[in-house]
């Protein structure tokens, strides 16, 4: 079993880096504080009951009880629900019809994220998101299988994706760096292992990567690289996953189109590096139960290193 990997990745709800996130830490903030007020003057009340020597008059009592016990946190908690309702219109509210829109769907058990550009474009990534900074995203969210549930917490709230419905979610991020998503609902076996990157950008570089990933896959250099993408082919890999500008276009796993530019590996549990990426490829089983992509243990070694090679040279 492989860690997650948190490190230096943000996932707080109380270290906000969108709009969204400042408004629902600071509900947080001011529910808190409501709790702490209402947690004094009923402790206090209590105390004061102990403590007092003698016979307590009742009509003091009575409003201790009556004002401190019932009046004090009913109206407390009633400014607390309206100051909460007063968000929900700006929070769900659509982002501008210019704005960037990204589609996300949840899979079983893994995020398909795609980019529309322009009128009919569509660049495909998987368990990862790049955003660019200070402008709103519109994020059309859906689920291939199961219930699944969108979240970043830095960014904003969360929202479910259910089977056969379109539910879409506005996140407004203002601050650089990178951040942590995961499926809020529990959806099976490898559920608290459907992590995906969340990496918030300058827009000039974020219009710079999203050109690039247009692209098709670049032509190996390398023996090994070379032979990887006959192997690739010839194992059947290309059944399950699309490499744009090859013969690969299954739709089953992850778009491998540009691979290498990923930060994580197999749905943010591991690094995306050559020992993982071998592992992943020989044991997937072993480093996420209940993934559905089947081991390929009888490939030897220099077949696997050589299918890392062309994988790591798509970028």
């Amino acid at each position: 079993m492989t860690c997650l990997l948190i490190g230096d990745i943000s996932q707080s709800t109380l270290d906000p880096a969108g709009v969204g996130a400042e408004r629902i830490a600071e509900l947080f903030h001011w529910m808190v504080g409501g709790g702490v007020l209402i947690w004094l003057i009923v402790v206090g009340v209590a105390v004061y009951s102990l403590i007092v020597p003698g016979g307590h008059r009742p009509r003091l009592t009575k409003t201790l009880v009556i004002g401190g016990g019932a009046v004090f946190p009913t109206l407390v908690l009633t400014c607390l629900l309206c100051y909460a309702l007063a968000m929900l219109p700006e929070l769900h509210q659509p982002a501008p019809k210019a704005s960037l829109t990204i589609d996300v769907s949840g899979v079983r058990w893994w995020w398909r994220i795609g980019y529309r550009t322009g009128e009919n474009g569509r660049v495909e990534t998987a368990n990862e998101i790049r955003l660019p900074v200070d402008q709103p995203v519109e994020f059309k969210l859906r689920s291939e299988d199961v219930i699944h549930s969108f979240w970043i917490p830095a960014l904003g709230g969360k929202v479910d994706m259910i089977p056969g419905r379109e539910t879409r979610l506005k996140l407004h991020p203002n601050r650089v760096g990178r951040f942590r998503g995961a499926c809020a609902e529990y959806c099976g076996t490898a559920h608290a292992q459907m992590a995906f990157d969340v990496i918030v950008m300058p827009q000039a570089d974020f219009d710079q990567w999203l050109r690039d990933q247009q692209q098709d896959a670049r032509e190996p250099v390398g023996a090994a690289a070379v032979r990887g993408r006959q192997l690739f082919r010839r194992k059947g890999c290309g059944a399950c996953h699309t490499i744009r500008g090859t013969e690969a276009s299954g739709r089953v796993g992850p778009d491998l189109t540009h691979f290498a530019g990923r930060v994580s590996l197999g749905a943010g549990i591991n690094r995306n590096d050559t020992d993982n990426l071998r592992r992943w490829i020989r044991q997937p089983h072993a480093v996420k139960p209940g993934v559905q992509m089947p081991a390929f243990q009888a490939l030897s070694t220099s077949e696997v290193d050589s299918i890392v090679a062309y994988l790591e040279q798509l970028n």
